[in-house]
């Protein structure tokens, strides 16, 4: 129904408001140069872009997320919703499916959008401020990629990120109902706020868990050539030229600030949608 639609769309943009500068943080630690690093760690990264930038440095590329999201959210929960009711609820296989289901559809938005946000978050890196006006926003920056690379550029990225989201997806929303469950066996409906936000924060991590090393190559190939001059060939390139280089260890980076970032965000997210969607439908006597 339209109201899965309308709850992902409020809690998109509470999940953006509250995540977007972990999310900053993680792009510029899984794409920097591993020989001659700008940051030390999540915190050095965080103190040096706020130093260089300002803080509004934490927020660049936001106007992507923030309008995409909204339409990102409804596409996921919206999708979600009808098929889970649809194959039947109260089957974790049948959440994960229809998870999966979700992730995939809205892969199909979601990979321009992160694009533009990435090539976004990377402009200025390390520098001061007077040389960050080359780009006036994500959709300009779009632009820019189209002009240059035509349609294929701006879905740069896009076979990663389905192989993230479709997987990421069916396992958030299977933690999300059991941690749910476990508090209230009978009743999800009973569930209090504090319970809501721990369920999104857990859902929010295992998801990024399970597919956080296909998300740093997405990252890679999708800032691939911002200096200029491109070092992958492609995905499998980027693979073993990651791996030759820095070892295992590259699957890794950025996860701290990913983690710590995914909590809060999925907490914001998942909680208003499950607010709206309760509470609504206690005013509506008929509902099924």
């Amino acid at each position: 129904m339209a109201l899965d639609f309308v709850a992902g769309c409020f809690g998109g943009a509470a999940g953006v408001v509250v995540g977007h500068p972990f999310d900053t943080i993680k792009v510029r630690l899984q794409t920097q140069s591993t020989r001659k690093p700008l940051y030390r760690g999540t915190l050095h990264c965080f103190t040096e872009i706020v130093r260089k930038e300002t803080a509004f440095g934490l927020f660049k590329g936001m106007t992507s997320p923030l309008v995409g999201l909204t339409f990102i959210n409804a596409i996921v929960f919206g999708v979600h919703g009808n098929l889970h009711r649809t194959l039947g609820e109260g089957r974790l296989l049948n959440t994960f499916l229809a998870g999966a289901a979700a992730g995939a559809v809205q892969s199909i938005v979601c990979s321009p959008m992160e694009l533009a946000k990435t090539r976004m978050q990377l402009m200025g890196l390390g520098e001061k401020s007077k040389k960050r006006k080359e780009i006036k926003n994500s959709l300009h920056c779009l632009l820019r990629i189209y002009k240059s690379e035509g349609l294929r550029g701006c879905y740069r990225g896009m076979i990663l990120t389905l192989w993230r989201d479709a997987p990421s997806f069916g396992a958030y929303f299977v933690t999300y109902d059991t941690v749910c469950q476990m508090f209230a066996p009978d009743d999800s409906d009973h569930n209090n706020v504090g319970t809501l936000l721990f369920a999104g924060g857990m859902a929010g991590v295992s998801a990024w868990l399970i597919t956080y090393p296909v998300d740093v190559m997405k990252s890679r190939i999708q800032a691939d050539g911002v200096g200029g001059k491109n070092v992958y060939k492609g995905t499998s390139d980027c693979f073993v030229t990651s791996y030759k280089t820095e070892g295992w260890k590259f699957f890794t980076r950025g996860l701290n600030s990913t983690l710590i970032r995914a909590f809060p965000v999925n907490a914001a997210t998942l909680t208003v949608v499950t607010l709206i969607l309760r509470n609504v439908k206690s005013e509506t006597p008929d509902h099924e």
